[in-house]
This record gives structure tokens, sequence and C-alpha cells, in this order.
């Protein structure tokens, strides 16, 4: 049988060596094999079906395991897990808040607090120090190696760069986009008045913290309780979500008595004086008697709190609070307050001058005039240092302690500013000179605070009243104590009317025509450390009232180590009747008609009146006075936060809020503010409209953006 042709196929699934060896084995008679396999017999199976069970069963399996690793992690781990994401991405911080604002009577504001940014640093999401340190110099005028090594060396997460810079500052910064540099919200206090009252106000720290003045003495009303926020962070750490709970803290606001147009009398006047005869310091208090509200709080030279840090302590210091002198002849009329209460002397008890100079068993008191016997109304007028040493030898050391002790001297004034007890001394270390000294303001400290409390209880019928700056609606009224009858103030009230008003008296300087003033003048000498006695150096003051016949303001003029003259009757007395003049006329109970019935003014030039001068878009009327010595004075012009540039709106968007503030303050008003950022985006009135009349109520507010 032939299997092949001798042709070859092909399509033969075989090669060439292959057909060859089959050939072979056929013609051997061997059975011919080949490697081609036999059909599998079928058994029946559908491995398709299997494999995709198969394959089920693994996903299954997945799904199930992925599912008990969740359940596992969300019921047997999770809250150690939530825990632990809580305090990687969360963070809980104490934030202080906007302190209260600061207003006097009229509800002009005298310190508010703005938004200001800082700029912070996080060393370690800092990538290139020097790069970040050089810029960072350029935009906050700091050393570039100071701060490269602050970022390089600190190991800190957080440190502060600068504190409250402006608004051009943190702009610069945020457009830097530097990583590791951010920016952080705070709030700086602003004074819109600049220096006035700026040593009774005092000033805040970087950590918005009283630090002088009223704003260290009420912190606790004026500054927020801190409250708790929730910061939340990336995962780089950086803050992306703030919730507050309980909303921003806000202090308190504070109401004080002073009247910014009485203030802005007062520190004129001093700065004249002071000016005038090249003192040390010069002070002034205005207290409104029926209250006991003190109405201006001057002190020169000035202080602005905005600019606290390149003022020393000499300059903020309250010196009408904190600085106790000997008072001089002002005491005099509370020592023989005493006396005439005791029934020692009466107005017409002669007592012996010594001709001005009186030895005693080792010492030696003197006066600066000539007098032989006069009567205790006459001691008072002509200001005999004799003769009241003879009146206060006359009550002994402990009915004399007494008296100043009840009238306040020896104890901090009623008063929320720190203020000095000044030096009163136990009846028992009084020496018989001590009495005699004291009597006419000698061997005793007080301040210019305490003086005004007692004159204040002498004015209010002898009863004491204590002073009052924070107008409080809780008040809490103290029972009446009366330390002088009626008709020993009475008697006290009139010698204090001769010192000013009879031709002879040390205080006619004060005089004003056409209303009765009473008062006293004093010229105390100052203790010289070094010498251990009585040097050179005097204080000049005069205290004085008006009407003196029914006092409305009391008025307390200190000046401190004048050179070019140094008595209180030349020195502080004019101080004194340039305030009251004025004080009177705003008040509207001196003007040019009742001058004139009095029948003293014997010139239009004499004549002392004064008219109210109002100045053209001014917040109130600004009395300007006649007299020629005052107006010559052109060191004390109007202060500039009061002077309008113009009689228009200025425009104030995209300013930032701090000069913003500043242009409505020179106006005499302080805007409302809306919104937070640091910058003004609209403004009410719009620019170029009229101010509003100063007798209408004034709508000023700008609102605020961060861009």
């Amino acid at each position: 049988m032939k299997l092949f042709s001798g042709r070859r196929d092909k399509r033969s699934a075989f090669g060439p060596k292959r057909e060859r060896l089959i050939k072979s084995s056929v013609r051997k008679g061997r059975p011919m094999t080949t490697d081609v396999e036999k059909p599998a017999k079928d058994d029946g199976r559908d491995w398709s079906k299997i494999r995709i069970r198969v394959i089920i069963c693994i996903f299954c399996g997945l799904w199930i395991g992925l599912w008990g690793r969740a359940w596992y992690l969300q019921m047997i781990e999770g809250p150690r897990l939530a825990d632990k994401a809580r305090r990687q991405h969360m963070a809980s911080e104490l934030v202080s808040g906007r302190r209260g604002l600061i207003y006097d009577r009229n509800g002009q504001v005298l310190a508010r607090s703005v938004e200001a940014k800082s700029i912070y640093a996080r060393p370690a999401m800092v990538e290139d120090v020097p790069a970040t340190a050089a810029r960072l110099a350029a935009i906050l005028n700091m050393p570039e190696e100071k701060l490269k090594g602050e970022l390089s060396r600190n190991k800190k997460r957080f440190i502060w760069l600068k504190r409250k810079v402006d608004d051009s500052t943190a702009e610069e910064v945020r457009r830097a986009a530097l990583p590791g540099i951010g920016l952080s919200k705070e709030y700086d206090r602003f004074y819109p008045f600049k220096h006035m009252a700026g040593q009774l106000l005092g000033f805040v720290g970087m950590d918005d913290k009283g630090l002088e003045g009223i704003e260290r003495s009420l912190d606790d009303r004026l500054g927020s309780e801190p409250v708790r926020q929730i910061v939340q962070r990336d995962a780089m750490g950086r803050k992306f979500y703030l919730r507050d709970e309980g909303g921003e803290p806000v202090g308190e606001n504070v109401i004080l008595t002073l009247d910014m147009r009485f203030q802005f009398i007062a520190e004129e006047a001093m700065a004249r004086v002071v000016r005038e005869y090249d003192a040390r310091w010069g002070g002034a208090l205005i207290v409104d008697v029926k209250s006991g509200d003190i109405l201006a709080w001057a002190q020169y030279p000035f202080f602005n709190p905005n600019t606290y840090r390149e003022s020393s302590p000499q300059f903020y210091r309250n010196r009408l609070a904190a600085d106790a002198l000997e008072p001089g002849s002002t005491f005099k009329p509370l020592v023989m307050a005493a006396a005439l209460q005791e029934k020692k002397v009466t107005p017409n008890t002669l007592i012996n001058c010594e001709g001005g100079k009186w030895e005693y068993k080792n010492f030696t008191i003197r006066d600066t005039s000539v007098r032989g016997i006069l009567p205790a109304s006459k001691v008072m007028r002509y200001s005999s240092n004799i003769g009241m040493a003879k009146i206060g030898q006359s009550l002994g050391a402990r009915q004399f302690h007494k008296y100043l002790n009840d009238l306040g001297f020896g104890e901090t004034a009623n008063v929320p500013v720190a203020n000095s007890r000044g030096i009163l001394r136990a009846p028992k270390d009084w020496g018989e000179f001590d009495i005699m000294a004291t009597s006419f303001g000698q061997s005793i400290s007080v301040t210019g605070l305490q003086m005004a409390q007692a004159y204040l209880t002498l004015l209010n019928h002898g009863v004491y009243k204590p002073l009052r700056l924070v107008m409080d609606k809780n008040n809490v009224e103290e029972m009446p104590k009366r330390i002088f009858s009626e008709k020993t103030v009475r008697e006290v009230v009139d010698m204090m009317r001769d010192v000013v008003e009879e031709a002879d008296g040390t205080g006619k300087r004060a005089r004003i025509d056409g209303i009765e003033i009473g008062g006293k003048t004093g010229t105390a000498q100052k203790a010289d450390e070094r010498a251990k006695s009585y040097g050179s150096k005097r204080l000049a003051s005069f205290v004085g009232f008006l009407p003196a016949k029914d006092p409305a303001y009391l008025i307390l003029v200190l000046v401190d180590e004048p050179t070019r003259n140094q008595y209180g009757g030349i020195v502080a007395a004019p101080a004194f009747k340039e305030i009251a003049s004025r004080l009177m006329t705003q008040s509207g109970i001196l003007d040019e008609k009742k001058v004139a019935e009095t029948g003293k003014a014997k010139s239009a030039r004499q004549k002392r009146g004064l008219k109210l001068a109002k100045a053209p878009g001014q917040p109130w009327q600004q009395p300007v006075a006649a007299a020629p010595a005052i107006q010559k004075h052109t060191g004390m012009n109007l202060p500039g936060h009061l002077a309008r540039a113009s009689g228009r709106v200025p425009d104030v968007r995209g300013k930032s809020v701090r000069n913003a503030v500043e242009l409505f303050a020179r106006a005499g008003i302080v805007p409302e503010l809306r919104g937070s950022g640091g910058r003004v985006v609209r403004q009410t009135p719009p620019a170029g409209s009229p101010w509003p009349e100063p007798d209408k109520k004034i709508n000023c507010t700008l609102w605020l953006s961060e861009r």
C-alpha cells in the first residue's frame, strides 16, 4: 500500500525529514506513531463556569475582608483614631478680643481698638531660609542676619517676627506669599485726640494689656475675657478654618466724666504758662462742684499715647495723681476751716504776725510781707505764715490730724487711677514745729488730686463728696459725712473771696470782671534731698472757685519749678483766670452783657468778657479770649486733631483704617466702623459733602474689607 505519492503534498503538515522517518518505519514493519494527540475523553465538566465561580468567591472574600476591616476601624479603633485626628488637625487656643471704647461725657471717643496685622513665622515650614530672610528684611526693615538666625536656629513651631505693622507692610507680606510666613489679626489701640488727656488715659502694650493710666486701672473692664477658639489645619499645618465659640469677645465701654471742650481749654492754658515761665511741668484740674465730676485733667508737657514707645516715663507719668509735694499756702484755708470749726478762732480774732519774722524757741518763721496785728480774716488775705502757725498751734496734733485725715490726706483718692497717699505722719510723731509748719503747707506732702478732693468737701457745704471720674450708672452713694458746718464754710469762702477781689489780696491777678471769684495762692518751697533742707525751687499754685457765692466749678492749677518767676499769685493765678474765663463763657455763665452790668469796666479794652468764636466746621463752639496776653501766644493754636483741612468730607475709600479715622478725627468726629479688615471700601457721608452741623446728630460710618 502506497501511503505517499512521489509528489510532495504542499499542504502536508509534516516536514521533509518527518516524512522520511515515517517511510522508513513502514518499510521495516514497525507501527507508525505520530505526535498528534488523540481527542480527550469528555467527562461532562463546564470549566468556564468553574473559573467564574472561583473569581466570584475571591472577590466576595476580598469584599468581606474590606467590610470587616472597616467595621474594625470604625467600631473598635474608631474613638482612638478620631481623637488622634483631632489632635493632629485641630487645636484650641485662647484669643483676646477687642478692648472696650473710652468716651468722654459727650460721647466723644477717646480710645478705641482698630484691627492690625502681625507677622509670624513657622520655621519648620520655611523652605529657603536665606531667600525668605532677605525678602522679609526689605519689607520689615529688619536686619537680614537677625531674621536668618531666627528662622534657621529657632526650634519653636511659632515665633513672632513683627507685631502690629501698618497696612502697607502687611499687604507686602501677603503679596510675597512666603512659605512659613503668615499674618495674624490683632488689635491696636488708637487715641483720636492724640495728646489730650494722654497721661490720664495711659496706654496698652503689645499684648493689649493696660500699662498706664485708665487703661491699666480699668483693664479688667476694658479688656475682654479671652475665649477659646477651635483652629483647624491641613496636613501641612496651615490654618484653613477658624470657628469661635460664643463670638468675638468685646470689652466693656467706659464713659469718663471729662468734657473735651474744657480739656482743651485747660491744656492750652497749661502749655502757655509752662512755656512762658520755663517750668518743669504744669497741671490743672476742673471739677464740677455739684456732682464732683472731674471735667478736665490737663498736664503739660503733653504725652501722645499713640506713640508711647517714643516717650519716657517723665512724660507719661500722671503727676497730678502720683507726685506728692508740699502744698504751701493753698493749704491754709483748710487749716483755717478746722480752727473755725473747733472755735479756736473767729474771723475777727486778732493775731500778732510779729512784723514778718517770728523766732519761737529754736525756730524762725518768716513772711513775705511785714505785718503786725491782724484779724484772722486778713491773715488769710495776706497769706501770713506766722499767723497761720499760731492758729494751727491752737488746734493741737490730734485734732489737726483728724481733720486732715477726714479731708482725705494720707489716703488714696477715690478715683480709678494709680495715685499716691502722700505723707501724713501719725500725730504721735508730730513735734510742735511740725504742727506749725503743717499750718502753712510744709512738713506734709499731698497730691493735686488730694487737694481737689479736700476743696470739693469744703465747697460742698462742708460735707465730704468723693471725686468722680467714671460715669457709672450703678455708682454706690456713700453716706454723707459732715466735716465743717455751713457757717464755717461761709466764713472761709468769704476769706478766699477777699484774697482775689480785694485790691491788697495775693490772688488779685485771678480776678475776672463780671463775676466774683474765690481762691488762694500758694508758693511752696521744695526740699533739696542733697542739702537736707529747703532749696531755691518752688511750686507755684492756685486753687479757686466760681461764682464765689454759689460755686459751680473748682479749678486747681499747679506749676512746678518755674524759673522766670516763682510766686503762685503771678504764675498760677493768671492761668486760673484764663481757664475760668473761657470756662464761664463756654458754660454760658459769663458774657459781655453781664460784664457791662457790673459797671466795673472803664473802657472796651478793660472788658474781660469773652466772645464765643466759632471756627468754620468746628464740632463745638470754641471760646477765644479777647485778652492780648492770650491771643499773643502762638505756640498752642487749635490742635491738629481738631483742625479741618477743608469744609468738606474727605474721600477715605481705599485708605487704611487708621488713616481714615485720623482724617475724621481732625473734624472732631470719630466714625463708626463696620465689617472687618484694614481698608475702607465705603463711607457715609459721601466724599465731598459738607460736614454735619455741630448741633445735629452725626451719622458717620466706614465699611471695612480685607482688600
